[in-house]
């Protein structure tokens, strides 16, 4: 079965880089979205398993860090309309830069979430062959 289309053939290039960029921030959000389940998963697993003070804080950094890109990223999405009229160059280059701006956030977070899950998943792996 085919996947339906973003885009048509008979759209301007600068429309199909906007829906484009509005497709991305929905993928990064719903990532955050289900980065904080994750987070209260985690956290639970910690207070349950490891009881380690630093690495509860660290995740409650995390979430209150996850929650604020998140935000960021909803108050991004709803400023893309804003995009489609602009008319000069200056005004492309602002809206490119601040997607890649965001971009460049959500991925420094992403590194973050990662790193911090993988830590606390070797520790639990470390207590198991206790």
């Amino acid at each position: 079965m085919k996947a339906p289309s973003l885009f048509y053939n008979h759209e301007p290039e600068d429309r199909i880089m906007i829906k484009k960029d509005r497709a991305e921030v929905t993928n990064w959000t719903d990532d955050l979205e289900y980065i904080n389940e994750e987070l209260d998963d985690l956290v639970a697993i910690e207070n349950g398993s490891l009881s380690n003070p630093n690495l509860y804080q660290q995740l409650q950094n995390l979430r209150r860090e996850n929650q604020l890109v998140l935000g960021v990223l909803y108050r991004y999405e709803g400023t893309m309309r804003q995009a489609v009229e602009c008319d000069t160059t200056a005004c492309d280059s602002f809206y490119l830069h601040n997607h890649e701006k965001n971009r460049n956030r959500y991925r420094e977070h992403l590194k973050k979430y990662r790193n911090l899950k993988s830590r606390l998943l070797a520790k639990i792996v470390a207590n198991t062959k206790k």
